[in-house]
């Protein structure tokens, strides 16, 4: 049962974004289930959490680069 759901989340979340939002979530994701599953057999959270981190991280990267690039430090 416990599979079933964790498949039928799964499905759902990946149905639902976009896949540019997608940048940085794979890596946060494997490294948050891992981290959960070691903590205590929650990998499914800790696949979820990480996604959100890394998404979280990608977009501030995205936002630093766009900042370097109006300033005219991103040119060479």
């Amino acid at each position: 049962m416990k599979i079933m759901i964790a498949v039928s989340v799964a499905a759902l979340t990946l149905l639902s974004t976009q896949a540019a939002e997608a940048k940085g979530c794979i890596k946060g994701a494997i490294v948050g289930g891992v981290a959960g599953h070691y903590a205590g057999h929650h990998g499914v959270l800790g696949a979820a959490a990480g996604c959100l981190y890394g998404r979280h991280r990608a977009k501030q990267e995205d936002r630093r680069e766009q900042q370097t690039q109006v300033n005219g430090q991103g040119r060479m």
